[in-house]
């Protein structure tokens, strides 16, 4: 039995590793040679944040712009999103903004729909072209509810991101 079951979108140009981001939280293993998503994949894992047993269906949304259309059809029935982009990449944080107008497009005015911003592959600290001071403010200036750094690599706050936007849902849940 679960207090809760939230179905989440993970969203952002291809390449930037959200499957990987996916498959490092579901079975804590770091597989290099993920081939792209075809439209989107679909996961579900349990965990327990502040005592309660949550249900997260993951919607790992294809990045490629050719799948984007098919994205306001999967953002209907979310309840949060974490928008992935590659530290390693600008581009793929300067295209911010055309994601999340599509993902608030779909949300009715009166829904809460956290987001949070997550620069991936933080071990490439050498090949870095977006710093962490960069990222905070972008995310700041377009409303997202929190920013964090992963590796899906090393596994650094990889639980720590899903268990952050997990608090969130659960924060509009009860609200």
């Amino acid at each position: 039995m679960y207090d809760a079951t939230f179905k989440i979108i993970i969203f952002g140009d291809a390449g930037c590793g959200k499957t990987t981001l996916t498959q490092r939280f579901l079975t804590n293993l770091f597989v290099s040679d993920q081939t792209m998503t075809i439209g989107v994949d679909f996961e579900v894992k349990s965990l327990t944040v502040e005592e309660k047993k949550v249900k997260l269906q993951i919607w790992d949304f294809g990045g490629e712009e050719r799948f984007r259309f098919l994205l306001p059809t999967y953002v209907r029935g979310a309840r949060g999103g974490l928008f992935l982009y590659d530290i390693t990449n600008f581009s793929s944080i300067a295209h911010i903004d055309d994601w999340i107008s599509v993902i608030r497009k779909e949300i009715r005015v009166e829904d809460i729909f956290p987001i949070i911003a997550v620069g991936g592959k933080a071990d490439l600290v050498e090949s870095r072209e977006v710093s962490s001071a960069e990222g905070i403010k972008i995310a700041k200036s377009r409303n997202v509810n929190g920013f964090i750094e992963t590796s899906s690599k090393t596994g650094e706050n990889v639980e720590k991101t899903f268990e952050a936007l997990t608090r969130l849902m659960l924060k509009e849940a009860k609200d």
